[in-house]
């Protein structure tokens, strides 16, 4: 058992979660293994966002029982929460660990005295990521009818700000180019703090930490984003210009019905302010289609948003009841007519994100080695552009700058409902059952180190 794997499903906290469970556990003498068949020890860190998370985890825990029977199986996260007793009863499973629990997973995989420990990784210990992804935020105090989140992950509770500072100061000094924060509802980030806090605040004093590092944002609620927060995204050069918001739907019906006490404007205008202030980052919104009562008119005025709005790509969920939830037990849009809508805005995210990539062909690029390799490695740009380049010489997680030469077709995995993967989905991300829509690739070259050199 001196070996173990992570598989994560689900959103960027629970990469988060494992980003730092591999460093800690490497610190204390275990070896991360990518291959779970092989591992001592396999976490599975599930999600519950929709029934077809739930499948993919359950489908996955059966697979490792059968072909790696001998390992610790320990299941946690949002699905570990809401059914425990679905993984408790499978013979093979060691431990269920719920949501509560998961800062102490590591003491339960490698407890003090049985192996050694330090303040420094293991000689050998690698990143689980080539990018630092810390988590500042956890649970949501906002009750839209359809989420099944705060149920599992509870109230809102922030790290406080010097300890996120410390980490990130932290990162940076281990060589990481890029520092992706992460939190359920990362928007109400310092809420729950004494003296109150906002995002502002925390982005602020990360931008302000000494270091070669530029700083990523996971998904942003547009019912908070006010004037100084929209500004600061964009005009820091410290700020990766991607900015990923939680839109749900444009009709307002539709949005009454969700909780989401929104307004189709107040969304266009976020938006508009967005791209008016950096009209070349990339704007990219999570909606949901088929929710109990969407009309065909409900889902004409979403699509019509969605074709007007500066957005580069569209994250599709397809509407899956939870249990619990305040919607669970509505009406829902025939499965045939569902589908029929995911698909039309898949194609639509589609077109717009090789539209925005297309747009960037001959010009030159920052970016972050996220899979290094031969014959191609594989860059992520600040403005979230995933491009293949030849990989002689590139580091891992090193910062390069790259020129894009090219755009294809077709090289990606069409997203089911489940939780979705960046555009294009990269290393750094999701499996394929979460990955994103088809879309084209874009190609390019390496044509010299980043800003800061590479690591």
């Amino acid at each position: 058992m001196d070996s173990f794997a992570i598989r994560n499903f689900g959103c960027r906290v629970n990469q988060a979660e494992a980003f730092a469970w591999a460093e800690e556990l490497q610190r204390r003498g275990l070896r991360l293994e990518t291959d779970p068949a092989r591992s001592g020890i396999v976490v599975v860190n599930s999600c519950t966002l929709t029934g077809r998370a739930d499948r993919d985890v359950r489908k996955f825990v059966r697979r490792i029982l059968r072909e790696n029977p001998g390992a610790r199986l320990v299941v946690t996260g949002c699905l570990a929460e809401r059914d425990p007793g679905g993984f408790d009863s499978l013979p093979g499973v060691w431990k269920v660990v719920p949501n509560g629990a998961k800062a102490s997973l590591p003491d339960l995989l490698a407890p003090a005295g049985r192996f050694a420990a330090g303040d420094e990784p293991a000689v050998g210990a690698r990143s689980f990521r080539a990018r630092a992804m810390l988590k500042v935020q956890d649970g949501c105090d906002r009750a839209c009818c359809f989420c099944v989140i705060p149920s599992v992950r509870g109230r809102s509770v922030s790290l406080p700000l010097a300890a996120a500072v410390d980490r990130a100061r932290a990162f940076a000094a281990q060589g990481f180019k890029e520092i992706v924060l992460t939190g359920i509802h990362l928007c109400s980030w310092g809420q729950d703090l004494e003296p109150r806090r906002t995002l502002a605040d925390l982005l602020a004093a990360v931008a302000a930490a000494p270091g070669d590092f530029r700083v990523r944002l996971s998904s942003l609620d547009p019912r908070l984003m006010p004037a100084p927060l929209v500004d600061l995204l964009v005009s820091s050069p410290r700020i990766c210009p991607h900015f990923h918001l939680s839109l749900q739907h444009a009709s307002a019906g539709i949005l009454r019905a969700m909780g989401r006490n929104s307004t189709p404007g107040e969304y266009r205008e976020i938006l508009a302010a967005l791209h008016r202030k950096a009209p070349e980052a990339a704007l990219g919104a999570d909606v949901i289609v088929g929710f109990p009562g969407e009309t065909e008119e409900d889902f004409r005025e979403l699509e019509a948003f969605l074709t007007a709005a500066p957005l580069a790509y569209i994250h599709v969920f397809a509407y899956s009841p939870r249990p619990g939830t305040a919607a669970e037990g509505e009406t829902g849009v025939p499965s045939r007519i569902k589908a029929g809508r995911a698909i039309r805005l898949r194609r639509l995210s589609k077109e717009k994100w090789t539209a925005y990539r297309e747009a960037f062909v001959g010009r030159v690029l920052d970016g972050i080695v996220v899979r290094a390799g031969r014959p191609e490695a594989e860059v992520l740009t600040s403005n979230y552009i995933d491009v293949r380049a030849p990989g002689e010489g590139a580091a891992r997680g090193s910062a390069v700058r790259v020129k894009i030469t090219r755009v294809a077709d077709g090289a990606a995995v069409v997203a089911p409902e489940a939780h979705a993967a960046p555009p294009c989905g990269t290393a750094e991300v999701a499996p394929k059952a979460h990955a994103a829509p088809p879309c084209a690739a874009a190609f390019g070259e390496i044509v010299g180190d980043g800003p800061g050199g590479r690591s």
